[in-house]
C-alpha cells in the first residue's frame, strides 16, 4: 500500500480531539537505496517518535539495567509471583527476600520486553505495523506488546472515554512512549 493511502486510512480512524494536533510523516531517498528515510509521529508540530531515533523526548533505554534503575517504573507483584518464587527455592528464602527476588525476576522480564520492543522500530516496521493494525481488531492492538500498536489504537477515535480511564493500570506497564500517548488521550477526555 502506498505511504499517501495508508496515512490517510490512519488519520481516518483518528480521535476528533486529536485531528490537527497530530500528524504522521515519512520521507524516503528515492536515490540513496542505503537511507531508508525516517519515519515519525508528531504532536503538536514536535516530533514525538522517530523512528530508530534516541534524539526525540521520550527516554529510549539502551540497556536491561537502565530499565531496573529507572525510579519512575512501578512493578505490581502479586501473591502468584511470591508463590512462584517460593516454590522455586523450596521455602529456604525468608519472607522478606521472596518479594525482592520476585520484583527482580519482574522486572527483568519486563526490561527484555521493552528492549525487544524498542529494537524493532523503523520506518518499514512502521509501514507493516500500520497496515496489520488496519487489519486487526482494537482489542489486539491495545494488549499487544507492540509500541506502535499500541500508539495507534490509543489515538484512535474507537476506543472511548471508559476503555480510555480503565486502563490505567494496564499502561503503567507498558514503554514510556505508549504512556506518553494514553496521557495524551487522557488529557483530550
Amino acid at each position: 500500500m502506498s505511504w499517501s493511502k495508508l496515512k490517510q486510512q490512519l488519520e481516518s480512524f483518528l480521535s476528533p480531539a486529536l485531528k490537527g494536533r497530530f500528524e504522521y510523516t515519512s520521507t524516503s531517498y528515492r536515490y540513496l537505496p542505503d537511507k531508508a528515510g525516517i519515519c515519525y509521529i508528531s504532536v503538536d508540530k514536535r516530533n514525538i517518535l522517530n523512528m530508530r531515533d534516541t534524539t526525540t523526548l521520550i527516554r529510549w533505554y539502551q540497556t536491561d539495567l537502565e530499565i531496573k534503575n529507572d525510579s519512575d517504573i512501578q512493578i505490581p507483584i502479586k501473591n502468584d509471583d511470591i508463590e512462584a518464587v517460593r516454590q522455586d527455592t523450596k521455602g529456604t528464602v525468608p519472607e522478606d527476600r521472596l518479594i525482592v527476588i520476585a520484583r527482580s525476576r519482574k522486572i527483568s522480564e519486563y526490561a527484555k520486553e521493552i528492549l525487544s520492543a524498542q529494537s524493532s522500530l523503523c520506518k518499514s516496521n512502521f509501514n507493516v505495523v500500520a497496515t496489520k493494525y488496519l487489519s486487526t481488531s482494537i482489542e489486539d492492538s491495545l494488549e499487544s506488546n507492540d509500541i506502535l500498536l499500541n500508539i495507534l489504537a490509543l489515538v484512535d477515535r474507537r476506543v472511548g472515554k471508559k476503555r480510555i480511564l480503565n486502563m490505567r493500570e494496564t499502561m503503567k506497564l507498558k514503554h514510556p512512549i505508549v504512556q506518553y500517548f494514553y496521557e495524551l488521550r487522557l488529557n483530550t477526555l
